[in-house]
């Protein structure tokens, strides 16, 4: 597990610096990715990057993971804290929210998020 610990947490740092392709270099080539801002699922590289470049031109989301467990079921919940603003700096959305991965090869493969 600590191996995709460091995964995950590289990945938010590459997250909150915009680094979209540090990202998808650790996403499966068909990865599943909710779309908390829109809704639904971003599918593949192509709908992550679009779905992020539209989110950045209009919220300032930041996520930190704060805690880590690997389900039952094999997928990792990740806690993390998230603030979101807009673009003038005022908050939006600041909480706890669960990030639920699956991970396959050292790959993320699907994103999905639960609220409380």
């Amino acid at each position: 597990m600590l191996k995709n610990q460091t995964l995950i947490k590289n990945t938010y740092a590459a997250f909150n610096a915009r680094d979209i392709d540090a990202i998808l270099l650790v996403m499966h080539l068909e990865v599943k990715w909710a779309r908390a801002w829109e809704g639904d699922h971003a599918n593949g590289h192509d709908e992550v990057r679009a779905y992020w470049e539209r989110q950045w031109k209009e919220i300032d989301p930041n996520v930190t993971p704060v805690g880590f467990r690997e389900r039952e079921n094999g997928t990792l919940e990740v806690e993390v804290d998230q603030l979101v603003k807009d673009l003038k700096g005022d908050i939006l959305f600041e909480g706890k929210v669960k990030h639920i991965y699956v991970i396959n090869d050292g790959l993320l493969q699907q994103m999905d998020i639960e609220l409380g």
